[in-house]
This record gives structure tokens, sequence and C-alpha cells, in this order.
């Protein structure tokens, strides 16, 4: 009987406008965040939203010092911090990782310090740390859609040379792939997505939108494009399972989802015939 009254409950919940909006917006974040993972991870990116994510608080400062929504500065941050990346990634021969640690770590600390001016806004940052997936509104599902859109045209029209690319990059150039553009292209797209993402997931838990479901993926692929599909609907399986699980449970939604995602990673490392994908 009481799991029953929970489930009217869930469901009376879900026919609320601001619940639909979090959960297309949730299923909008996990198909983006699934699609472009799928290519972040094996090309040793993943670091890159994670970095993003913290150095996102320098853009929201930014924003909050010259008076503007922090959660549309991100945008424009977002790929600027990506242009600055990819600046860097071909102009000196530092690792990666390293790199972006130097970039994210010196980002989060002015941001930090320029924060300090403005301790009536905590409230506001708490939101963007961890996330307010019940806040998102009609225009960012809007931009949400078209943001998918470009992604998957972008993957879908350049898919032999993304491949070639992710897997063995002299020989994308030897075929006349411009690799420089296709890079920036990719990382622009991800910076995107992972700012616009922020607002709904939060500044912490934003990277594992864009590695766990494609690392499960990769487990339960053997052929590329089925790679590539099976990670974007992880992503928002995930997101839709991790969004009922909250209503019925009341916990996190954010927290929630990445939840979610762990298991069927879990799982997906479980099954005796799971491989990994070759790089």
């Amino acid at each position: 009987m009481a799991l029953e009254t929970e489930l009217t409950r869930v469901i009376e919940l879900f026919q609320l406008p601001f619940m639909q909006r979090a959960l297309m917006g949730g299923v909008l974040t996990g198909l983006m965040g699934g699609l472009l993972g799928s290519f972040t991870i094996l090309r040793q990116l993943s670091f890159f939203s994670d970095a993003l994510g913290h150095s996102a608080l320098l853009g929201i400062s930014i924003g909050l010092l010259l008076g503007f929504d922090p959660s549309w500065v991100l945008l424009p941050f977002a790929v600027v911090f990506a242009l600055v990346v990819t600046y860097f990634l071909e102009r000196t021969q530092l690792w990666t990782d390293a790199l972006l640690n130097i970039i994210y770590s010196s980002s989060l600390a002015v941001g930090i310090i320029l924060l300090s001016f403005r301790d009536e806004y905590q409230g506001g940052i708490t939101n963007l740390l961890f996330g307010d997936i019940l806040a998102v509104q009609t225009a960012d599902l809007i931009f949400g859609t078209m943001l998918l859109a470009v992604c998957a045209g972008f993957i879908g029209l350049t898919l032999r040379s993304q491949i070639l690319l992710t897997l063995h990059e002299p020989m994308a150039i030897a075929r006349g792939v411009n690799v420089s553009a296709q890079r920036t292209a990719f990382i622009v797209l991800l910076s995107l997505v992972v700012g616009i993402s922020i607002k709904a997931i939060g500044v912490l838990l934003i990277s594992a939108f864009v590695v766990i479901p494609a690392c499960a993926a990769r487990l339960l692929s053997r052929q590329f494009s089925h790679y590539i599909l099976i990670s974007a609907g992880l992503g928002a399986v995930s997101a839709v399972i991790g969004m009922l699980l909250s209503a019925l449970f009341d916990l996190p939604s954010g927290p929630s989802i990445v939840t979610v995602q762990l298991v069927i990673f879990l799982m997906s490392a479980l099954i005796p015939t799971a491989r990994v994908l070759a790089p």
C-alpha cells in the first residue's frame, strides 16, 4: 500500500511542468555527454570536462562582478577556455593532464579570490557547484536541443575523420584530415556541452556525465558505431532512472543520476563477455 502511494506521488510529481523540464534536461545532458564522451575518453581528454567544470568558477565570478547572470556567462567562458587549452596543447610540449591541471587550478584560485568580494551570492554559487536540475527553464531546453542537434550533425558528417583522429592520428594526417580544425571544433562543442550542463548537474559532478557512460559503453561494445550509440543511450537512460529514484526517495537529483551511472558501469564490468574496445 505504501509503495502504491509513493508511486502515485511520483506520477503526480512528474505531471508538474518543472519536473518535466528537469527530466528533459537530464535526458538532453545525458545524450550529449554520452555522445561526445565516447570520443573524449579514447582521446584521453577525460580530465578536460573536470578541468572546465572547476575552471567555470572563474567564469561565474566574472559574471557576478559584471552584474550578469553567471549561468549565461559560462557559455562564452567555456568556448574561451577550450580555445586556450587547444592553443597551449598545440604550442607546448606539456602533457595534457599537466597543462589542464595548471589551467584549472589557477582559474579556481582566481575565481575563489573574486568570489570573496560577493559573499551575498553564496546560495546561488552552491547551486552551480552541486547543480539544480529543477531550475532548468524552457530556454535551457531549447538551447540544449539545438546543441544536441549540432553535436549529432557534426559527429555524423565527420564520423570517419573523428574515428581516424581518435584511433590513429598519424593516419588521419596522412589521409588529409585537418587535425587542428577537427580537434578545435570537437573541444569547443565539448566545452559548450559542459557549460550548459553545469546549471543542471553542477561543477563537481559534470565530468561524470561525460566519462562514466562512455566507459560503460566501451565495455559493452565491439564496434565503434555501436559504442557511440550505446554511450549516448546509457547517458539518457541513467538520467531518467536517476530522476525517478530522486523523486521516489526524495534524494538530490544530480548525485542520484551519477550513482545510477556508477551502478551501470559496475554491472558492465561484471559481465563475463565484456570487452574493452580496442583504442
